[in-house]
């Protein structure tokens, strides 16, 4: 008799798995043929994988290339904003402030202790009040209405302090506690001054005591005259 072909047929893995718990021994099969036909199903995966990356750089590449070449800056011809010179009204010196009310019609009733308690709280700190008393970071300030604005010797003045001609008036006094940048720019005091007419005059009529002969005080008519001049 002549050999019989057998149809061919997978083979047959078999596989044991060890009895647990005293169950008896457990024989699997696995066909070699499915066992093939899935590995080339996952090398197939993971080639279409990798081919969908290649494909996605490639047209991120591309599009990019296209756009660079479709879209081009360009400078513009004109300025988005026409910024025309400032008027030369706008550079012309600023106005200077209004001159202060004259100080004399406040001073005849105006407070010498309340000027006291003032001074004392806003200069003690750079001025000294006593007869013969030593300079601070400011002057002594005994005598200072009627004397020179460089009165005291020894002391290093501001040049433009020390420039100002005449003595020490209520009106210069007025001036100076008001805002003493303004009376001598360039100053090396730092105090702001005082803005309220009345504490100046009590300071005033203050300074005005610390001297053994006292400077008179404005007259009542030329205190009157200028409060009737104003509006």
């Amino acid at each position: 008799m002549g050999s019989k072909r057998f149809p061919m047929v997978p083979r047959t893995l078999w596989r044991h798995r060890a009895s647990r718990n005293g169950e008896p021994w457990v024989f699997s099969c696995v066909s070699s043929g499915s066992m093939g036909k899935s590995r080339r199903m996952d090398t197939m995966d993971v080639n279409k994988g990798i081919a969908a990356i290649l494909v996605a750089g490639i047209a991120f590449f591309l599009t990019g290339l296209i756009g660079d070449n479709l879209v081009r800056e360009r400078p513009p011809e004109k300025t988005a904003l026409n910024i025309q010179g400032a008027p030369a009204a706008a550079t012309s010196a600023a106005p200077k402030p209004e001159a202060l009310p004259p100080i004399a019609p406040l001073l005849a009733a105006a407070d010498p202790a309340a000027g006291e308690a003032l001074a004392k709280k806003l200069c003690v700190a750079c001025h000294t009040f006593n007869a013969g008393g030593k300079a601070g970071v400011g002057p002594n300030l005994y005598g200072v209405l009627g004397a020179s604005h460089g009165h005291m010797e020894g002391f290093s003045y501001t040049t433009g302090l020390k420039g100002k001609e005449g003595p020490w008036t209520y009106e210069e006094l007025n001036e100076w506690l008001h805002k003493p940048s303004a009376y001598v720019p360039g100053t090396r005091m730092a105090f702001a001054g005082i803005n309220n007419d009345k504490q100046r005059a009590d300071v005033i009529v203050y300074l005005r005591s610390l001297s053994p002969n006292p400077e008179p005080l404005p007259s009542a008519e030329a205190a009157q005259q200028p409060a009737a001049a104003k509006p």
